[in-house]
């Protein structure tokens, strides 16, 4: 199979979608692997270091587009590249579908086939490439989110952590998954008072096994969500529900009760973001206040810490990769059910339900395919 892979050209999306060594990899296996020029610059790699591993360096994304049978993206694509895109053509990216109308209407007008890496999913409900870019936005939630407590950001002007004889920060995590588990154990490290809301009572009692002591699991519901806002220094949105729309768990009027410089932190903004309030943002400029809550919802996260989140990309996307491209698409899907579940566009349909339920389209079992 011929495999291209894309420089990104998302605002300050550092990136790339496979490493020297995953395109090594796939070259052993037989394909041809394609790399437009310079795109692993942002995460270390040099075009050299591609050919060595057996690559070929096209200069344009326009004749990558042309040649490739499937497309490597980290994030999806932007509106310059809509035209490109074949019928047929494999895409293999991140796409949140749900978060973006006018995204879903031009993939399902190109008639191409859309594998979103965020609904690819095990039998035990795991979500095997979400998972390692959802733990490093936990860690980096917290670390942005104390930054923002400065005065200087718009914040309160608190420490999470504290010192002797002063009360530590109060942190509120929705949700307890990947993301959300990561962000608390970053918390809990700083020495914040932490609390975890989630709905899922085998979750907590999870949790409460593996959580230290300054992390207090509590029920979702939204009456505890208005008490624990309200003493809340930073509030950080983790809720996930898989290819569909976040849940929306903070809502405009709830930010009246909240303390004036209280930080919140949207992770789930990729999939439309959890609080009423939020809007995508960049690195660049990353926060902006609605009454008196500074607001960060950066929707690449990883982005800026592509060498550790490019290798960490690549560990858990190169197995489904090399069995689309070994196998070709058709056999992959009927063998194995994790790439089934990551097909969400097809010739045109719409095949995962969350989407579909999005934008009120007509939902296709994958299965009228392959």
């Amino acid at each position: 199979m011929i495999i291209g892979v894309l420089k990104e050209i998302k605002a300050e999306e550092k990136r790339v979608a496979m490493t020297p060594a995953g395109v090594e990899e796939l070259k052993n296996r037989g394909h041809t692997v394609l790399i437009e020029k310079g795109a692993g610059t942002g995460s270390g790699f040099s075009d050299e270091s591609y050919i060595k591993a057996g690559g070929r360096i096209i200069a344009e994304p326009g004749d990558l587009y042309k040649t490739a049978e499937m497309i490597l993206h980290v994030k999806e694509p932007q509106p310059s590249e809509y035209l490109f895109i074949k019928k047929n053509q494999i895409l293999f990216t991140f796409f949140h579908f749900a978060a973006s109308e006018e995204l879903t209407r031009a993939l399902i007008k190109s008639e191409s086939i859309c594998i979103a890496c965020e609904t690819i999913q095990k039998e035990n409900g795991t979500l095997p490439i979400l998972t390692p870019m959802s733990e490093i936005a936990g860690r980096m939630s917290i670390l942005q989110g104390a930054k923002c407590l400065e005065t200087t950001r718009g914040g309160e002007g608190v420490l999470l952590g504290s010192v002797p004889g002063v009360v530590p920060g109060v942190v509120a995590i929705m949700g307890g998954g990947v993301a959300g588990t990561n962000a608390a154990k970053s918390a809990c490290g700083l020495g914040a008072r932490v609390y975890i809301l989630e709905k899922s009572v085998e979750r907590l009692r999870y949790l409460d096994d593996i959580m230290p002591a300054n992390c207090f699991l509590v029920t979702s519901s939204a009456a505890v969500t208005r008490e624990i806002i309200k003493e809340a220094d930073l509030v950080v949105g983790a809720a996930l529900v898989p290819g569909a729309k976040a849940p929306r768990l903070i809502t405009r009027k709830m930010l009246k009760i909240m303390k004036k410089g209280t930080v919140l932190v949207d992770i789930s903004i990729d999939q439309g973001g959890c609080f009423e309030t939020s809007r995508p943002t960049t690195h660049s400029d990353p926060t902006y206040i609605i009454d008196g809550v500074v607001h960060y919802c950066v929707n690449n996260m990883p982005g800026v810490v592509p060498k550790t989140s490019t290798p960490a990309l690549t560990n858990v996307t190169l197995p489904y990769i090399t069995a689309i491209a070994d196998k070709g698409l058709e056999n992959a899907v009927r063998q194995n059910s994790e790439i089934r579940s990551g097909l969400n566009l097809v010739n045109g349909k719409v095949t995962n339900m969350g989407v579909a339920k999005a934008f009120d389209l007509e939902f296709v079992s994958s299965a009228d395919f392959f």
